[in-house]
């Protein structure tokens, strides 16, 4: 019975947002229209996804999610610091380090035009 629970006040918040997010756009729209305002506001300019750049980073946060557990048991090992400080330590650490490195490389493959 409890998992049943906790599903459902999962999906209902899910679908909370969801629909405070798309309800609250919605009217926004309706209200800019209203106002006169050009459609061309509702493009988005950013850039599109690209399902490359999105393997690259996933990529680069398991890799320093590996080289974490790999550097964290080197330092339970070596140091005497207890297992379980240094792996979720450096789990965080290679893992934050992955993904500001694969942010660096699609800044710089967004700059060159790719």
């Amino acid at each position: 019975m409890e998992p049943l629970i906790v599903f459902l006040a999962l999906f209902g918040t899910i679908f909370g947002i969801a629909y405070v997010f798309l309800t609250t756009r919605n009217k926004e729209r309706l209200a800019l229209i209203e106002k006169g305002v050009e459609a061309s506001l509702f493009n988005t300019k950013g850039s599109k996804f690209s399902i490359a750049k999105f393997i690259l980073n996933i990529a680069l946060l398991f890799m320093g999610i590996g080289a974490g557990i790999f550097i964290g048991d080197l330092l339970a090992g070596s140091i005497d610091m207890e297992e379980e400080v240094a792996i979720p330590s450096m789990l965080f650490i290679f893992g934050g380090l992955g993904l500001v490195a694969g942010f660096f490389i699609t800044r710089n493959m967004e700059s060159k035009g790719d």
